[in-house]
């Protein structure tokens, strides 16, 4: 049975919404510098977790998953 990971599942949906809001920033406003930032800023947070996930230990977990409290402030 495969383990359900809440904070992997919103981060996806969260990005989803992300790709959106650059595709609506960069079709309907013609704003493709705010529109790039906003996608690469929004969609790192799956990145960082995934990477967080295949730690090799706990201080290498912590470590990873640090970059997304920067990240976020």
């Amino acid at each position: 049975m495969k383990e359900e990971s809440i904070l992997k599942d919103k981060s996806y949906k969260f990005a989803v919404r992300i790709v959106r809001l650059a595709q609506f920033l960069q079709q309907k406003k013609n704003e493709f510098v705010l529109s790039k930032q906003t996608l690469r800023r929004g969609t790192a947070f799956g990145a960082l977790i995934k990477e967080a996930e295949y730690a090799q230990s706990n201080a290498d977990f912590i470590s990873k998953f640090s970059k997304l409290l920067v990240l976020n402030s």
